[in-house]
């Protein structure tokens, strides 16, 4: 043994405190002073969205979590300080398109 221990370290996690999503980033700020901000295109339906749904957003998880409810959409603290974008699969993401575009409805003239 050469007197170095190997430990896995798992990223202190913070509770979630704030939200903002633009065009462009999500950027979430925790209750230790730290700000994570992603660009908004690993998170496909958060880039579909309108602004108004990306800005109705909840936090769940007792605050490690944020739910999007009219997007169903859930990220977690930990994924994004993991760095982790969305696994979601395009057949999936191709779906769920489909179910908004069934749900808007119809223009009248």
């Amino acid at each position: 043994m050469n007197g170095t221990l190997s430990v896995a370290t798992t990223p202190q996690t913070a509770r979630i405190i704030d939200v903002l999503v633009t065009d462009d980033t999500l950027s979430v700020d925790l209750e230790d002073g730290r700000t994570i901000s992603v660009p908004i295109g690993w998170y496909p339906r958060l880039a579909y969205a309108t602004p108004a749904e990306r800005s109705h957003w909840q936090l769940s998880g007792a605050g490690y979590g944020i739910h999007w409810p009219a997007l169903d959409e859930d990220l977690g603290a930990e994924g994004l300080l993991l760095g982790q974008r969305s696994t979601e699969s395009p057949a999936s993401f191709e779906r769920w398109l489909q179910r908004r575009k069934l749900m808007q409805p119809a223009n009248v003239d």
